[in-house]
């Protein structure tokens, strides 16, 4: 396992394709977090976003499987894509159109990294954690939708754009304005983190 985390994301897909189970396994393990998290912020929903992350990798070993995975060095907004489409899938058979909100230039998004797993780190950043869910909510979908790709996903606003359908300078765009609404936010309700 040790040797195959340094593998690339490309060397671990060539590998399971060869029959290394193991390489998708730390395939998944590299990359689970920023797809749970973008999951879980787009459809607001603990149990539907573990849904939608297994169909995710379902369709991922569908892909490789058949020999129709071709994004080579791209895996992850590869993989992001898919999510981006199943959560969409999931909004329209319910009629509803998915939330996505964003953040500002003060990365708020810096304080969920925390490295001690005390009592009280884990109760601040459950508050903290909740506090910018709270403020993410408020925003317009697309600037939601733009912090989301960017800060939990870590996608290019390239990539933001082309899975948004939007142009680079819209992105851009939206983003800044997420990040300044944010910012009022924060002011007006007085929220430090």
């Amino acid at each position: 396992m040790k040797l195959l985390s340094k593998l690339t994301d490309h060397e671990l897909i060539n590998a399971f394709i060869y029959g290394n189970v193991n390489a998708f396994e730390v395939l998944v393990l590299r990359h689970k977090d920023k797809l749970y998290t973008s999951i879980l912020f787009l459809v607001k929903d603990k149990f539907l976003a573990e849904d939608i992350f297994q169909d995710v990798f379902i369709r991922v070993i569908d892909t490789v499987r058949s020999g129709r995975y071709t994004e080579e060095g791209k895996f992850l907004p590869w993989a992001m894509r898919i999510a981006h489409n199943l959560c969409v899938d999931h909004f329209r058979k319910v009629k509803r159109t998915p939330t996505i909100k964003t953040s500002e230039d003060q990365d708020i998004f810096e304080v969920l990294n925390f490295t001690e797993d005390s009592p009280e780190t884990k109760m601040i950043k459950a508050q903290s954690h909740s506090r910018i869910k709270d403020m993410l909510d408020r925003l317009p979908e697309d600037q939601r939708e733009v912090i989301i790709l960017r800060h939990y996903a870590d996608l290019s606003f390239k990539e933001i754009a082309s899975l948004t359908n939007c142009s680079i300078n819209t992105a851009l765009g939206r983003m800044r304005y997420g990040l300044i609404n944010l910012r009022k936010m924060m002011v007006q309700k007085q929220i430090a983190l």
